[in-house]
């Protein structure tokens, strides 16, 4: 990825974090985006630039149209073109759904599903000109199965795949390919939190036998952003060490 840009959405930590150092050390320009976690995201960019490789950090609520404007605009005044876009930024309310409010609901999906139409919109735009472009979209488990307590968060994750699909039957004439990455149990400082003991509970659900690290799911991007994904779009790729493709079994 010599010579590529990338912009990736809510990478002041967790996955964004992983995604855009894998993609630095792949060898490209990163732009990284953060919505109120200004010292993670100098954090990000200084660990970039440890690589070798330029990066800056820009501010956006990606929900809010003119913050996406802004944040394109600076990432094309920095960088001669951008190459990939990585849709990662996202928030949940732990909820169930008939205690949850309008505007959590509102919060979850103007992030989650909105702001990752408003980023393709403006990335294609600017890609189509140069007649190629990667973007690579973060879902989820839930994109499968029904998260209980997550209402806002697995429709929001849902409509990403199918969004996913609809861009890259639409945006394959400019060659730009569209596909999504669906992590399942992933160690981050968020989910830490969910459980005393993250690790070993989702661990023993899952085939391989541990949870996922940021790692996993970055190695996952920089495949479809690469030269060698150029005829795969449209796709999610599970990225869950088998969680997902396990049935709930009755017989031990």
């Amino acid at each position: 990825m010599e010579s590529k840009t990338a912009l990736v959405t809510g990478a002041s930590k967790g996955v964004g974090k992983g995604i855009a150092l894998e993609l630095a050390r792949a060898g490209a320009r990163v732009a990284v985006n953060y919505n109120t976690d200004a010292a993670g995201a100098e954090t990000t960019v200084a660990e970039i630039r440890d690589i070798g490789r330029e990066a800056f950090a820009v501010q956006a609520n990606v929900g809010l149209s003119a913050d996406v404007d802004r944040m394109f605009t600076r990432t094309f005044e920095t960088f001669p073109r951008l190459d990939i876009l990585v849709n990662n930024a996202g928030v949940q309310t732990w909820k169930p759904l008939l205690d949850l409010t309008e505007s959590e609901w509102d919060r979850t999906l103007d992030t989650n599903l909105k702001g990752c139409f408003l980023c393709t919109q403006r990335a294609a735009r600017h890609m189509r000109g140069f007649g190629s472009g990667r973007i690579v979209n973060i879902g989820s488990g839930c994109n499968k199965i029904a998260f209980p307590n997550l209402v806002d968060y697995t429709a929001s994750k849902g409509g990403i795949e199918m969004f996913t699909k609809v861009a890259a039957v639409e945006l394959g004439q400019y060659q730009i390919t569209v596909n999504c990455v669906a992590p399942g149990a992933v160690e981050i400082e968020r989910t830490k939190l969910e459980a005393g003991d993250y690790s070993g509970t989702w661990a023993n659900l899952t085939p391989l036998g541990r949870v996922g690290q940021p790692l996993d799911v970055a190695r996952a991007v920089v495949f479809l952003a690469s030269d060698s994904a150029a005829f795969i779009t449209g796709q999610t790729i599970w990225v869950d060490g088998g969680l997902f493709s396990k049935p709930s079994w009755p017989y031990h």
